[in-house]
């Protein structure tokens, strides 16, 4: 069954970190381009972060130097280190195929806050 489970959000101070965490489907995971998406409400979801299965990332402008997407071929998880965090960094995060697949996890909220 093809599946993406998202977990680690929560609350971070301005300036802080959070690392986020997808645990896929095997088979997915071992052919495909793995992204970090998030979505504001009332906005498009948007890819943050894409990793290649050799280990080449790209970031979105906005995050770029801030997060680091990292993926661990041994346990199909890809990650998501985040800092220097911003309040426009609250959304809610989802990981996802490169070129999404139509399903979606419940995703992970990330909430940036003094």
């Amino acid at each position: 069954q093809v599946q993406f489970v998202e977990s680690g959000g929560g609350l971070a101070q301005p300036g802080g970190s959070l690392r986020l965490s997808c645990a896929a489907s095997r088979i997915i995971f071992s052919f495909s381009s793995m992204g970090w998406y998030r979505q504001a409400p009332g906005k498009q979801r948007e890819l943050v972060a894409s990793i290649r299965s050799g280990g080449s990332a790209n970031y979105a402008d906005s995050v770029k130097g801030r997060f680091t997407i990292s993926r661990d071929g041994a346990k199909n998880t890809v990650d998501l280190q985040m800092n220097s965090l911003k309040s426009e960094d609250t959304v809610v995060y989802y990981c996802n195929t490169y070129v999404p697949l139509n399903i979606w996890g419940q995703g992970t909220q990330v909430t940036v806050s003094s």
